[in-house]
């Protein structure tokens, strides 16, 4: 029971600072869950983040997956819990309050100074799992194409996602 008040509790903590979701708290989820309490092993973290992304549904399926290898169900319940309620509930009550100060200049500073934080938190993110997935000279000129063809063509990104599964398939990557 220890086990899951602490997951529960660390991921109290890592929920109040998800600007841009889970996958922006990669790194530091990541340096609580394998560095810090060794709940988990690079390898596992990074296959679990692998299977999140691959299963439909959103982005924090991750903490539910760390959950439940750490700590079973009740683990799984304890890091989601954890994850959604806090910010859902202060959401809630500060909303209203939120769009009252609508057109303050401090408000637009939050609103604009939220952005360049979540882009960079879910860079972050991409780092350390490319860097967990020892990724090759070939899979970092993969990773340069897409860029490049996603900024500069009208290709609908699930054609990049089948060329690079095809890649991998082939053994490629």
């Amino acid at each position: 029971m220890s086990l899951v008040i602490d997951l529960f509790l660390e991921f109290v903590l890592l929920s109040l600072v998800a600007f841009g979701g889970a996958t922006a708290l990669l790194p530091e989820m990541h340096r609580v869950v394998v560095e810090q309490y060794h709940w988990l092993d690079d390898q596992t973290f990074t296959h679990l983040y692998a299977i999140a992304q691959a299963a439909p549904g959103p982005n924090v399926l991750v903490v539910a997956l760390i959950g439940w290898e750490v700590g079973g169900l009740p683990g799984a319940l304890a890091t989601t819990l954890a994850m959604c309620l806090p910010m859902s509930i202060l959401i809630y009550l500060l909303i209203d309050r939120w769009e009252g100060f609508s057109g303050q200049r401090w408000q637009k500073a939050i609103s604009l100074g939220v952005a360049p934080l979540a882009v960079g938190l879910i860079f972050s993110g991409a780092t350390l799992i490319s860097l967990a997935a020892s990724f090759g000279l070939v899979a970092w000129g993969v990773v340069l194409a897409v860029m490049v063809i996603n900024l500069r063509s009208g290709l609908h990104p699930l054609w990049l996602i089948a060329a690079g599964a095809l890649l991998g398939l082939g053994g490629w990557l």
